[in-house]
């Protein structure tokens, strides 16, 4: 039973590091494919993304106090890091604003009206041909917006799941090694036990008997 014992302890022990490994090459790949997707689309932060120039572009805007600015310097930096993505995405949705007037897409108006306020009444808004209402062209500023800050925000998503894979894989090779040591320690230790225990045979005190003193 004790043989089976060590057997499986040495089992678990390989398997936690295969996976450790494994985990650790998978999060290592999966970091690296990030950045060179990013590096492919060879973006970067225009002059107005770091926090003094973005305050004075809101301000000017006249968009809310209360919207949250991005306080990252991305200026003139290429865009090659999920951080990275994030906070051209962040800046991306303040440009947005300003051209809205701090207006979210939920609250724009479906139709556009000649004194470009918009409107949702079918009956106001311009018309195009055939008479239909002409959708409100600010509208498709958001949309482009969140399709953008959506695959930015996918990036750092992804890179962040692949160092959790690194830290996870980290973990199981500890994990693994140290429970090695463990098994392989123990199973020394109790052999030395058992010949404490038991003693050794030797030739020659094989077959004597004691002897009574008187």
């Amino acid at each position: 039973m004790r043989k089976l014992f060590e057997i499986g302890g040495i089992v678990a022990t390989t398997v936690l590091i295969v996976f450790g490994v494994a985990a650790i090459v998978m999060g290592v790949n999966g970091r690296s494919t990030v950045h060179d997707s990013l590096k492919l689309e060879q973006i970067v932060g225009t002059p107005d993304m770091n926090q003094a120039a973005i305050a004075a572009e809101a301000k000017k805007a006249g968009l809310p106090a209360s919207i949250e600015l991005p306080t990252a310097d991305i200026a003139g930096k290429p865009i090659n890091t999920g951080q990275r993505a994030r906070d051209f995405a962040t800046y991306m949705r303040i440009h947005a604003l300003e051209a809205t007037g701090g207006v979210p897409y939920a609250q724009l108006p479906r139709f556009a009206t000649a004194d470009g306020k918009g409107t949702n009444d079918p009956t106001k808004a311009l018309t195009g041909k055939g008479g239909q209402p002409t959708d409100n062209p600010i509208r498709q500023v958001w949309i482009t917006q969140t399709a953008l800050a959506t695959a930015l925000n996918a990036s750092f998503l992804a890179e962040n799941v692949a160092l959790f894979g690194i830290v996870v894989g980290i973990a199981l090779l500890l994990t693994g090694l140290g429970f090695g040591v463990l098994v392989i320690g123990g199973s020394l230790r109790g052999r030395e036990n058992a010949s404490q225990l038991f003693g050794q045979r030797r030739p020659e005190n094989a077959g004597t008997k004691a002897v009574p003193v008187a």
